[in-house]
């Protein structure tokens, strides 16, 4: 979700088997407090979020897409699976 000046946080609980979707790299399974996540977006702003169920989606002020998860039948878009 997005708080405060467009930046991104998560929380909850993933499955051992799907590494990375929490947005906290492929070790983090479990947040029990909404946490930022490292900044994918760089400088800029998130004016959208929306999630999947293994991945999620970020769309930047500039009109720039990030994606992390589960990037199974290429879901993500980065063109590695």
């Amino acid at each position: 979700f997005i708080v405060g000046e467009g930046r991104l946080s998560s929380c909850g609980c993933a499955p051992r088997h799907v590494p990375g979707i929490l947005g906290h790299g492929e070790g983090v399974t479990q947040l029990n407090t909404p946490t930022r996540l490292p900044s994918p977006l760089g400088a800029e702003r998130a004016v959208s979020v929306s999630v999947g169920w293994a991945h999620s989606l970020a769309l930047a002020a500039n009109g720039s897409v990030w994606s992390w998860g589960f990037g199974l039948y290429g879901r993500l878009g980065h063109g590695d699976e």
